[in-house]
């Protein structure tokens, strides 16, 4: 079928609300208005001055003078502007930074999100003055920004005739050298790289093939280089501007992301980068988190297009960095009980953690680094070498490395019986670990940093909201930040250093249906707190509680000493809180001892939960596991039971579940987890739904994607799709999981697993739900595209194969973004229910943030929410109101939660297929195709529709 085709399911639906790109490349639209009015109202900073009266600057024009190549290579010559942009080839026009995997060219008749319905929200109970983490953005209007690729080639191929692998230090240092060599026609201060293909001017360059020459003490790839730089074309800043003032609707990608690169500039010049966030290169010795590892306060930042123009979206951010100290020093903090005289008692230990860290020398001056590969078979003492004398014609001689180091550099080996450091790949060379130290910069990834370290990092990264908003305008202001150095001025780009004022909306709580404990079971609408706008459970049982008639108890703690579960006080206990909560619960028709022992082996917990299984007959409604402690192996007993088995398990430590101090609220979240589970119903909405809330059935859908780890690269990425089974309630959700190709963000089967979801939802309810509102989580800006016309594509052509229309609203749902809202002269937190979309929002784009969740620790996120399309028709009012009440109907706390339930929902259950995938490799360490084979993700159809993954 033809992408024509498949628009035409959008068309025969709601021929009113598509809105598709035009099919000519010049857009003629209607002229919006201007970013000081309209959305961009609310009381923030006005920034209309960036685009009214003349611009500050003429337009950049090329140099009058002859260009000179750094060294005497061929080269094109340099021309006026027309002819140059006419030399441009197609190949080259073609030429753009780096997008996702999932992005694709704009293709005529593509859909785009919808606009904004409204001039935003009025619904309030509280109007709050804000400052929100977006620094104005200023810039020549009529500036032109020449776009470049630059390609880099050694001149010869090494020895060993395999290809140079560069990295982005490598580029950099070459680029460097390249400015360095011709300042004039190269200047450092006007140019901006990305560290791989392309360099931003605010002038135009040289075009042509450039040698440049690394010598050893510059680089460990040592030698000539050959740099071809080639004109992408120009990026004319008065696009933006139209852009921001409402005129078309394509986004300026290219112009964002020089943007982005131009402001990072400078900080990647002075500070370390990590990915997209920036660090001190000075440790911070106070913020020591143990094991020589320290918390290193940083920044990250992009430009965002808003109503009020563009701007600077900055925020502190926290990583885990090894201290650039001494190795002997690091292995002493880190590997507890070393010490250099029993290092042979640690020696694997040691060759685990230094393995893939970079380290310089002590015993001599030098800018390289190193990579440790491992270490050396033989002691120190035991290392010799031949040396070649290269100021006679003597052959070369052997030599020990003792003898070596005492000529060479006058320096004794203290630590002559321990191996030395294996440096370097293609050459590798033995360097005594007393000469070597850790370079600065080298992150700690959070997979490494052990349960200790990482609950120390987080409390520095959880840091109050008026200490973080300190925090993030020194970091604007910072003679390294973005405001720093030349390269923005030369460019004409100014930084506000202030943060944007907006106006904040408190939105009205909705009221909770629960049952009373004390009138015979009816239904009493509770309010929720004025604060924090949790509820409270005494002498309230929930909606509708499930008889546990046949569940048992697998307890692994038996041999776990002061850890050990206590049954006789535990179960009693669980019993009654059930009880108190309306969910009727008998004794536990099994209990099995066992030790944590059984976590170590998949053929050992797979025998012991067939056991149990077969001990109860096949018949548990739920399997209560009871563990000492958390384990890698709860994948497996989770992958084993659901996906096997077809048996739900709710897993709690023994030494939460004994605490008599919180036993209560403790039992109180296992009984409302179980219920759910078992197909209960513990709270719900009290009124009806903004908008759609009334006789016709709806369903709620969500989707995400959960991808393995960076430096993972086979394994598959797990796809999740949830939808709501009942109406009115919308509080019961079923789950589709299934594997993926490696790292990819388009969803696979989306139409089919909808329209699973949407038969499992007519089988229970004898109707197909009228409406649709689909919830997409994990995509940026870029993948919109993908989500309107791909997704949901496939998604309409699923259901119109079957004769279905129901009518669709798509919301993408952020969390991955860096905008924070503080209360201007305020303490604490914004309270739930905020909700911003004027000011930062974008200028005509249907999107707000809301922040929903009680920030009780460090700073809350708000979550970014942008309508894609909308076939309900909703105003701001409506829609915000409706994802907020959504978010007091997570079943498992009695409050509301930081993100819409579908979304939440659907994260743990990719999360959970993530799970699965490692219990595969815990049975078959090779199952590479096994890992991709959906058979192994899917539950069987007596829990398939159950809420197994609360």
């Amino acid at each position: 079928m033809s992408k024509d085709d498949l628009l035409l399911i959008f068309k025969d639906r709601n021929q009113g609300n598509v809105q598709s790109r035009p099919s000519s490349s010049h857009h003629q639209g209607n002229v919006g208005p201007t970013p000081s009015g309209g959305g961009g109202g609310g009381g923030g900073r006005g920034w209309s001055g960036l685009f009214t009266g003349q611009p500050s600057g003429g337009q950049m024009v090329g140099p009058t003078k002859p260009v000179v190549a750094v060294t005497p290579r061929p080269r094109v010559a340099q021309s006026p502007e027309s002819s140059r942009q006419a030399s441009v080839t197609p190949s080259m026009q073609s030429l753009s930074i780096a997008h996702s995997s999932t992005s694709r060219s704009a293709q005529p008749g593509d859909m785009i999100p919808i606009r904004r319905p409204d001039k935003g929200g009025t619904l309030e109970i509280q109007r709050l003055r804000l400052n929100a983490n977006f620094f104005a953005v200023k810039y020549k209007h009529e500036a032109v920004i020449w776009h470049y690729d630059l390609a880099i080639e050694p001149v010869e191929n090494p020895l060993n005739n395999r290809p140079i692998k560069l990295t982005k230090a490598d580029y950099s240092l070459i680029r460097n050298k390249l400015s360095s060599t011709n300042p004039t026609e190269f200047p450092l201060s006007m140019t901006a790289f990305d560290g791989v293909r392309n360099i931003f001017s605010c002038d135009q360059l040289p075009t042509g093939e450039f040698q440049v020459l690394i010598s050893r003490d510059e680089g460990k790839k040592a030698g000539s280089f050959v740099c071809t730089l080639k004109l992408v074309g120009p990026l004319r800043l008065s696009k933006l501007t139209d852009y921001l003032r409402g005129c078309g609707d394509s986004v300026p990608r290219d112009i964002l992301q020089g943007m982005d690169v131009i402001m990072n500039e400078h900080p990647t010049r002075h500070m370390i980068r990590v990915g997209r966030r920036f660090h001190s290169t000075k440790p911070e010795w106070n913020n020591d988190i143990g094991e020589g590892i320290v918390a290193s306060g940083g920044f990250q930042q992009s430009s965002k297009p808003t109503a009020q123009g563009l701007a600077l979206c900055l925020d502190y951010s926290v990583l885990a960095f090894r201290k650039p100290i001494s190795v002997i020093q690091f292995l002493e903090e880190h590997i507890r009980g070393f010490n250099m005289n029993n290092f042979h008692q640690f020696k694997s230990d040691v060759e685990y953690v230094l393995t893939t860290l970079k380290v310089t020398f002590t015993y001599r001056v030098t800018n390289l680094d190193f990579t440790v590969v491992g270490l050396t078979e033989k002691a120190t003492k035991d290392i010799s070498f031949p040396l070649t004398d290269r100021e006679s014609d003597a052959p070369p001689r052997d030599i020990g490395l003792v003898e070596f180091f005492r000529e060479k550099y006058e320096k004794d080996i203290r630590y002559l019986n321990v191996p030395c450091l294996e440096l370097g790949k293609a050459r590798k060379t033995a360097v005594p670990l007393e000469f070597c130290k850790l370079v600065a910069g080298q992150k700690c990834s959070k997979e490494l940093l052990g349960k200790d370290l990482d609950k120390r990092l987080r409390n520095f990264s959880l840091i109050p909201p008026q200490e973080r908003e300190k925090k993030i305008c020194r970091m604007v202001q910072d003679k390294d930040g973005p405001r720093g150095g030349e390269i923005t001025r030369s460019f004409g780009i100014e930084v506000n250093p202030n943060m944007t004022k907006v106006m904040g909306r408190v939105l009205r709580p909705p009221e909770i249906k629960l049952k009373s404990r004390g009138l015979n079971g009816q239904v009493v609408h509770v309010p929720v707190d004025k604060m924090k706008r949790q509820w409270n459970l005494v002498d309230k049982a929930v909606i509708e509680g499930v008889h546990v008639q046949r569940w048992g108890v697998l307890d692994f703690s038996s041999e776990s000493g002061r850890f050990r579960f206590n049954p006789n006080q535990v179960i009693p206990n669980l019993i009654g809180r059930c009880e108190s909560l309306g969910i009727r619960m008998e004794e536990p028709i099994v209990y099995e001892n066992t030790s944590m022992n059984v976590f170590y082996k998949a053929d050992a917990m797979r025998l012991l939960l067939d056991k149990v299984y077969k001990k109860a007959k096949g018949s548990l409604q739920i399997l209560v596991c009871v563990m000492a402690n958390e384990d890698p192996g709860y994948n497996y007993l989770k992958w084993y039971s659901e996906t096997k088995l077809g048996l739900l398990t709710q897993c709690c430590l023994s030494s939460s579940i004994n605490n008599a101090r919180g036993q209560d609220q403790y039992l109180a979240n296992l009984a409302l987890k179980i219920n759910a589970k078992l197909g209960g119903s513990n709270f719900e909405l009290a009124g009806l739904l903004p908008k759609i809330g009334g006789q016709k059935h709806v369903m709620f859908i969500g989707a995400d994607v959960n991808h393995p780890g960076s430096g993972n690269k086979t394994s598959p990425s797990v796809a999740a799709v949830v939808a709501t089974m009942n109406w009115p309630a919308i509080n019961r959700y079923a789950a589709r999981i299934w594997p993926q190709d490696h790292r990819t963000e388009n969803i696979s089967k989306f139409g089919a697993k909808c329209l699973e979801l949407v038969e499992a939802y007519a089988n229970l309810n004898k109707v197909k739900p009228d409406k649709i509102v689909v919830f997409r989580d994990g995509v940026s800006e870029g993948q919109f595209d993908m989500a309107l016309n791909w997704e949901l594509m496939e998604m309409k052509q699923a259901f119109r194969e079957m004769h279905y229309f129901p009518t669709i609203t798509l919301i993408v749902a952020q969390k991955r973004h860096h905008a924070r809202l503080f209360p201007d002269n305020g303490t604490g937190n914004v309270p739930p229910g905020t909700v911003v979309d004027t000011g930062i929002t974008h200028q005509t784009d249907f999107d707000f943030y809301l922040s929903s969740h009680f920030g009780n620790i460090g700073t809350s996120k708000p979550t970014h929410y942008q309508v894609l399309l909308d076939e309900h028709k909703f105003n701001s009012n409506d829609l915000q109101q409706l994802i907020y009440n959504l978010c007091f109907t997570f079943a498992r706390c009695s409050k509301p939660v930081s993100l819409a339930p579908p979304v939440y929902y659907a994260d743990l259950v990719a999360y959970r297929g993530q799970l699965y995938h490692k219990a595969l490799l815990m049975e078959q360490p090779d199952a590479f195709e096994a890992a991709f084979d959906e058979r192994h993700y899917k539950q069987p159809p007596s829990i398939e529709n159950s809420m197994y993954f609360i």
